[in-house]
């Protein structure tokens, strides 16, 4: 989801298009039968510095691809620390670390 407010310049906006205009792109890559189904730089991403840096590569992409998607990522470039875990399984299946809501009630903060 995306909010464009005030806080976010044309400039900002316009990145955003184009990653999202990058990501179709690579969608239909897939869909054209040019990308493995499962070994492709959707699936496989985040790519971290480490996979991206070392001596062996295995993907059927480039290192290129996957590490500097669109020309003006080089120069700002955030890379992961980790890859995904379970594939997306967390991303569908959230889970809440917080207490129940009923202890809180119980708390200093409810005779207060």
């Amino acid at each position: 989801m995306i909010e464009p407010t005030e806080s976010e310049t044309l400039a900002e906006l316009d990145r955003f298009c184009d990653a999202m205009l990058a990501i179709r792109e690579e969608i239909r890559e897939i869909e054209r039968g040019e990308a493995d189904r499962e070994l492709n730089v959707l699936k496989q991403a985040p790519h971290t510095a480490g996979l991206v840096l070392a001596t062996d590569w295995s993907m059927p992409y480039s290192r290129e691809k996957a590490a500097f998607p669109l020309p003006y990522v080089a120069a700002n470039k955030f890379w992961p620390t980790v890859r995904r875990i379970d594939s997306a399984y967390g991303d569908r299946n959230l889970m809440c670390s917080c207490i129940p809501v009923s202890e809180y009630a119980e708390g200093d903060l409810a005779e207060a």
